[in-house]
């Protein structure tokens, strides 16, 4: 892998699907997905649990390997498992999804597997959440992949240092953080701050961009007005810089989510998207 490998994240090529909608399922086929990202570049693929779905049904498991394979994506990405730390029926249904999104990561042999937080932002106990946390790990482990606790900034785990002090509480090294950078822009964290995360702790790494003004609430902004890399106002450089410093090298994930990428054809969806971030790698 060079330092450059970029990975499009599931939304990136998911044509009119978004985050929060009552059926997130991307209108797409899977093999318009990975061949357009393949010709974009890109060296690995982000697959929504929804889409995976869909995509067993269609191709197997086998399949959808294959599909991978022959468009040299070569990174694989899972998400997004939530409710993991519940109880009652809301974790019986994400114990569900956590067997399946495990048993295809291990077919396919995925690098991570991307976990949220609580985006109610009730009350939460450490001890108990790290204890969740650990055992989710140590069965991404036991099928070759990591796991990764995306923190957002309308969640209990807000910042890039609450989503430290969970994976250090947690323990396990398979354990780490999904760094987009647009929360840690968003939760007003300098970007030096990156270069002192221990790359241990680093699972993945989203770049993305946006304007200095929020509009409407922080989720509507994240999902309808995120930019391409460098067509906005985030100090890309700085924190590409204090990432490399903390030892990153990749891949690196590219998750353009708005209105106007959802709007495009794929292969140019998925052009932009590349082309702009491997700008900003230099």
């Amino acid at each position: 892998m060079t330092t450059q490998d970029l990975l499009a994240t599931c939304w990136t090529t998911a044509g009119d699907a978004a985050p929060g909608r009552h059926d997130e399922r991307s209108p797409l086929t899977l093999r318009e997905r990975a061949e357009a990202a393949g010709a974009a570049g890109f060296k690995g693929f982000g697959l929504l649990y929804a889409d995976l779905v869909e995509a067993e049904r269609e191709y197997g498991l086998s399949g959808i390997r294959s599909l991978f394979a022959d468009n040299g994506l070569v990174h694989v990405e899972l998400e997004l498992l939530t409710d993991w730390w519940a109880d009652g029926p809301r974790r019986a249904a994400s114990d569900a999804v956590r067997l399946d999104l495990l048993r295809a990561a291990e077919a396919l042999g995925a690098r991570d597997i991307k976990i949220g937080p609580d985006v109610e932002d009730k009350p939460w106990d450490l001890e108990a959440w790290a204890r969740e946390f650990a055992t989710l790990a140590a069965q991404a482990d036991d099928v070759g992949a990591r796991l990764g606790i995306e923190f957002l900034p309308w969640s209990n785990i807000k910042t890039l240092h609450d989503g430290l002090r969970l994976v250090e509480a947690a323990g396990h090294p398979a354990g780490g953080l999904i760094i987009d950078v647009w929360h840690t822009e968003r939760a007003h964290t300098p970007p030096a701050e990156l270069a002192d995360v221990p790359l241990s702790r680093i699972v993945g790494v989203e770049l993305n961009d946006a304007d200095s003004q929020v509009v409407g609430t922080l989720f509507e902004d994240t999902v309808r007005r995120r930019r391409l890399c460098g067509e906005g106002t985030f100090d890309l450089p700085g924190l590409v810089t204090a990432l490399r410093r903390a030892g990153w090298t990749g891949p690196w994930g590219v998750e353009i989510l708005s209105d106007a990428h959802r709007a495009l054809p794929v292969r140019d969806a998925a052009e932009a998207a590349f082309r702009s971030a491997a700008s900003v790698l230099g």
